[in-house]
């Protein structure tokens, strides 16, 4: 079964000879579960491509359909509403509330939605993230990576379907940014995640399930990676 399908996705910007093709007739799937990660040099469209997908921008025409529900159909507050619980965002430049700690910036989603936090859930993102003996720490006493844990942390935990992360390396070290896609791996096959990843750096990009690439705006499937 398919978590997201982006279909003809078009985006443009200025008209006449100002136009900018951002993305041109960009089409793919995503099953349930999958580790896709999404390649491209510096305005190559990738990241247009993920706030796209993210509702975060609006295609010049195109769909983009989450868990068979087309998100560009829907009114603004039912936009805003499915966004902030079907869809998790993990940051370059990790975007933690500095006042909060690392338990309160997980949770805070969460208490976004004015629902009720789940306590064995967050013990248990705790745990898989090696947050416990942190969860009290403000983020400007955590290293970048245990920033980059926090965050990943907050995307998972209000069980959104799809998870978006741009760029989750870009400020880390090589050291942190291979345990955070380990962890990201881990977290996609542990909780059924699906995740897309955009990046720069195709040797952390093959350590996700597929690849694509976005080249001026056009995207080429490089299939699976074998590892």
């Amino acid at each position: 079964m398919n978590l997201l399908e982006v279909r003809s996705i078009y985006k443009t910007y200025g008209s006449g000879e100002a136009t900018v093709k951002a993305l041109q007739d960009v089409s793919f799937t995503v099953p349930k579960g999958e580790f896709v990660a999404v390649v491209g040099e510096s305005g190559s469209g990738k990241s247009t491509l993920l706030n796209i997908m993210g509702a975060l921008d609006v295609p010049t025409s195109g769909k983009v359909l989450i868990d068979g529900k087309d998100i560009y159909q829907m009114k603004d507050k039912e936009l805003t509403i499915f966004r902030r619980r079907n869809i998790g965002f993990i940051f370059q430049a990790f975007n933690l509330i500095p006042e909060l700690t690392v338990e309160q910036n997980i949770i805070f989603p969460m208490l976004l939605d004015y629902q009720k936090p789940d306590k064995n859930y967050l013990e248990e993102l705790l745990s898989a993230l090696e947050l416990k003996a942190r969860r009290s720490h403000l983020p400007s006493q955590l290293s970048g990576g245990q920033q980059q844990r926090v965050a990943i942390g907050r995307a998972l935990f209000t069980r959104p379907s799809l998870v978006l992360a741009d760029e989750p390396t870009g400020n880390l070290d090589s050291q942190n940014s291979h345990e955070v896609i380990a962890l990201l791996k881990e977290t996609s096959r542990k909780y059924a995640q699906t995740i897309v990843m955009i990046t720069h750096n195709r040797s952390i990009a093959h350590a996700a399930d597929r690849v694509l690439q976005v080249s001026d705006g056009v995207l080429t499937d490089f299939g699976r990676c074998f590892q």
